[in-house]
């Protein structure tokens, strides 16, 4: 190969590798974080108290229901202690009495995290969600959201559907690292979410570029520095 074509290779993967360069460094970080990580320390599980049993209850009440509404799905349900049905995925019945409740309050939803959480965490404050955007930590779930924040350097926040009362998820100060770096490993810095999106697809493509043209400049230059030997070799013969 010619002198300038070398010189155009080496323009290239010089160029390549200071554009994706950065990349690769979040890529590398990020990967050695999730293989030192514990998935269930960063799900919050270490947070949670042991799972307990629940009540039972008879369905004495079935008939009432089915002569009042029209069902089409119902699941039983304990808030704080007291059964209720969660009819159609859209409010809560309560067993024995047959009222229905049409949200859960800001105390209701403190009960319902003081029971799911490890008693050594306190509630600092209490804030009702009702949309978010799509780089919040609660981010494509049901809303409106109970958001429960604890004291502590865990910055430990526990969500609760305001509707049916259910223990959604814990967000941390581990799990927003993790979400962070995971952002950066899919490259997705819209919704966090998506591993097919263009920009990763490209700078794989760059990379496999610049690892290619480092190849080829390898090649090339081993070429020349054997011609050169060569030339030598003759002359002292």
């Amino acid at each position: 190969m010619r002198k300038n074509n070398k010189y155009y290779i080496r323009k290239a993967h010089r160029f390549l590798g200071v554009l994706i360069g950065i990349q690769f460094l979040f890529w590398t970080i990020s990967g050695l974080y999730f293989t030192w990580t514990d998935l269930d320390e960063i799900h919050g599980d270490h947070f949670l108290k042991e799972a307990s049993e629940q009540n039972s209850v008879n369905s004495q009440n079935l008939n009432l229901l089915s002569d009042t509404m029209e069902i089409h799905s119902m699941e039983l349900k304990f808030l704080n202690q007291e059964a209720y049905y969660w009819v159609n995925d859209s409010i809560l019945i309560h067993v024995a009495s047959g009222d229905p409740k049409t949200e859960i309050s800001a105390e209701e939803a403190k009960s319902i995290a003081r029971d799911k959480i490890k008693p050594e965490y306190k509630i600092q404050d209490v804030n009702l969600l009702t949309e978010t955007d799509a780089h919040h930590e609660y981010r494509g779930r049901d809303l409106p959201v109970w958001q429960i924040e604890f004291e502590g350097g865990e910055s430990l926040k526990a969500y609760i559907d305001a509707q049916n009362g259910d223990f959604q998820t814990v967000r941390h100060r581990d799990w927003r690292w993790f979400d962070f770096l995971w952002m950066t490993h899919t490259m997705d810095y819209e919704t966090r979410d998506d591993f097919n999106n263009t920009l990763i697809r490209a700078f794989s493509v760059f990379g496999l570029l610049t690892v290619s043209s480092g190849f080829l400049l390898f090649f090339v230059t081993t070429k020349r520095k054997r011609k050169k030997k060569s030339k030598k070799s003759q002359k002292k013969n």
